[in-house]
């Protein structure tokens, strides 16, 4: 008796958890439009793949992550998941300094390393509701050569966009 009680609350629940997205919902920024149209893009697993997965600022990826245990990082992330987990890296290269945002689908971690060191980001928050931007974190960026690292994701594709901001 208690079991079937039970399932209408739970279901309510989930109701109230799962947002009703209207068509009028917050436009996203013009600098994260490409969010829209993602192509597919394999993450790599160590720093000597990491050139055949490229990021293009202002090109939004699909990018296919791997099982964490397979993937060798270049610099420990600071939440790197379970056995359970997704993870991967791809490389990024600058040609003008400013701020950068890499916008995910997911709360998955992301580091940008340089040198072979972490990076600090300048800022971080979240994309519009209702637009599948979950995460957002912004860098000071200089030219040159990047590595974004992807970590703990739930999932083994995650939406990514890096956008220069204005």
């Amino acid at each position: 008796m208690l079991a079937s009680l039970a399932v209408p609350a739970l279901a309510q629940d989930m109701a109230m958890a799962t947002p009703v997205c209207p068509r009028d919902a917050e436009p996203i920024p013009a600098g994260l439009a490409a969010w829209g149209n993602k192509t597919p893009l394999a993450a790599a697993k160590d720093e000597a793949s990491v050139g055949q997965a490229s990021l293009i600022p202002g090109t939004a990826v699909d990018l296919a992550l791997a099982d964490t245990p397979a993937v060798h990082y270049v610099v420990r992330p600071s939440h790197p998941g379970g056995s359970v987990s997704h993870g991967g890296m791809a490389g990024l290269v600058i040609a003008t300094a400013g701020t950068y945002r890499v916008a995910i689908g997911s709360g998955a971690w992301v580091d940008l390393i340089k040198d072979k060191a972490s990076l600090e980001s300048n800022g971080h928050g979240h994309g519009p509701n209702c637009s599948g931007i979950r995460k957002m974190v912004d860098f000071a960026l200089q030219p040159g050569s990047y590595i974004v690292q992807i970590a703990g994701n739930g999932e083994a594709r995650i939406p990514v966009l890096v956008a220069k901001l204005p």
